[in-house]
């Protein structure tokens, strides 16, 4: 498809193989280095049908055979009632395998976000492969809607600061850090609430951003309590891969917690019933006062 300035898009409709697929376009990434190449799974679920190409050179190549790639892969994830097999793209798999600066991994929760990582990707004088993990509802979601200006202004923000007028940071004794959609709604349902309470949404969960995450936390002189809040499962998520960067840098100073939904073996409920039953008691209990540790919420 011939463009201005010589530029030049290929589309191509590949076959039903996400292994096939993945390992292409690694290729592709790898010879034509200036090139953004993007896969995206129909759900970040079905991930795992190319995991073998994920774990042998997308983020081992460069370690093992000084081979760099820039290759983007756009995994749908987002915890949404569509049952364990739509919600879930293995986040924490992808963490486990994070080492050396080999990966990005980043979770852009607006327009501007989104825009300003692959952009960002372009510009990078040595690329590494970018992990980019949204949910489908970000679609239709106003909340995730950007003004004009700050698509044609600013840069990637790894880590987007509470912008409420109705919180007092002199006052703020809790900080409810996130990551995806679950920040707006813990947002959302805090400003129903009116609770003097910070929610700040983790947008790159790799490489961790300690500097701007205690830049933050010191604006908040009252703070004495650190929530980390997902919609995984406790066993799965960013949780057991950043919870040892949260009590490490803060754990001395905070009373740092969790709130998910508790250990299961299947990443999601079947039943929209039940996964909206779940979904408003881990919100609620991020707002709530804080129970003994042993406690699951259910």
């Amino acid at each position: 498809m011939p463009r201005k300035n010589n530029a030049q898009m290929w589309i191509y409709d590949s076959l039903l193989s996400e292994y096939a697929a993945l390992g292409f376009e690694y290729g592709y990434s790898v010879q034509n280095p200036d090139a953004l190449v993007m896969w995206e799974a129909q759900f970040g679920d079905f991930a795992n049908g190319a995991q073998i190409i994920i774990d042998q050179y997308i983020v081992a190549a460069e370690d093992k055979w000084k081979q760099r790639s820039g290759l983007v892969l756009l995994l749908p994830h987002g915890y949404e009632g569509q049952g364990p097999e739509h919600s879930s793209a293995r986040l924490e798999r992808f963490l486990t395998l994070c080492a050396e600066d080999n990966i990005q991994i980043c979770v852009p929760t607006n327009a501007a976000q989104f825009f300003h990582l692959l952009r960002r990707q372009v510009m990078l004088e040595e690329r590494n492969p970018l992990i980019v993990i949204t949910p489908k509802s970000g679609l239709r979601d106003k909340r995730w809607r950007s003004p004009v200006e700050r698509l044609t202004e600013g840069n990637f923000l790894e880590l987007i600061p509470d912008r409420s007028q109705d919180i007092d940071p002199s006052t703020v004794k809790r900080l409810v850090l996130t990551a995806g959609k679950i920040g707006h709604e813990v947002a959302t349902l805090r400003d129903e609430m009116k609770e003097n309470i910070a929610v700040a949404r983790v947008e790159q969960l790799y490489p961790w951003p300690y500097a701007a995450i205690a830049e933050y936390i010191s604006q908040f002189p009252q703070l004495s309590e650190l929530i980390w809040l997902q919609e995984e499962p406790e066993n799965m998520g960013a949780w057991n891969s950043i919870k040892g960067r949260l009590y490490e840098t803060h754990g001395s100073n905070l009373t740092i917690r969790r709130i998910s939904r508790p250990d299961e073996a299947s990443p999601a409920t079947g039943s929209h019933k039940i996964h909206a039953q779940e979904q408003d008691l881990i919100l609620v209990a991020a707002l709530s006062p804080l129970q003994p540790k042993k406690t699951i919420f259910r």
